[in-house]
């Protein structure tokens, strides 16, 4: 909101693993009016509860909501590019088969030119090369340390 001057009508791409941020993401985009294009490998889908009440929300608050496995339908014309870490606390025994399985979801600068010409860059921090290649995170597309700022005043 801070940078686009507004949340509607925004989409907002997710590229990697269905995790919890991923979750409140969802749980929030249609009641802010974004439109919400999820990419995750299988077997590491948002949890299906959740993708449900998504459903339903994107059909009452009119936005709309892919679920791919494919990065770059993902991030198809889509304002924001976001992931974060592919592995975390408590799945360090299942780096190898994690990294294995996110094989092809770097976001890149390959990945952004699918995206829309204004596009930016969130991630949660910390962030691993094998998430977001350096071109990205440190392009001035990248709000990542916008994003953590704002965030310390929540905490």
């Amino acid at each position: 909101q801070e940078h686009y001057g507004g949340l509607n009508g925004l989409t907002i791409a997710w590229i990697g693993d269905g995790n919890n941020v991923l979750h409140s993401i969802m749980m929030s985009a249609a009641k802010l009016g974004m439109h919400l294009r999820i990419a995750t490998p299988r077997g590491f889908e948002p949890d299906l509860r959740i993708t449900k009440i998504t459903e339903q929300n994107s059909k009452e608050y009119g936005t709309k909501l892919l679920l791919t496995t494919d990065p770059l339908e993902a991030a198809d014309s889509a304002n924001v590019l976001v992931t974060d870490t592919w592995i975390s606390m408590g799945q360090e025994e299942e780096k190898k088969e994690r990294l294995k399985a996110f094989k092809g979801y770097q976001i890149t600068m390959q990945t952004a030119k699918s995206a829309a010409s204004n596009w930016t860059f969130l991630h949660c921090l910390p962030r691993k090369r094998e998430e977001v290649d350096d071109e990205v995170f440190y392009s001035p597309q990248s709000l990542v340390f916008q994003e953590a700022e704002n965030r310390k005043w929540t905490i």
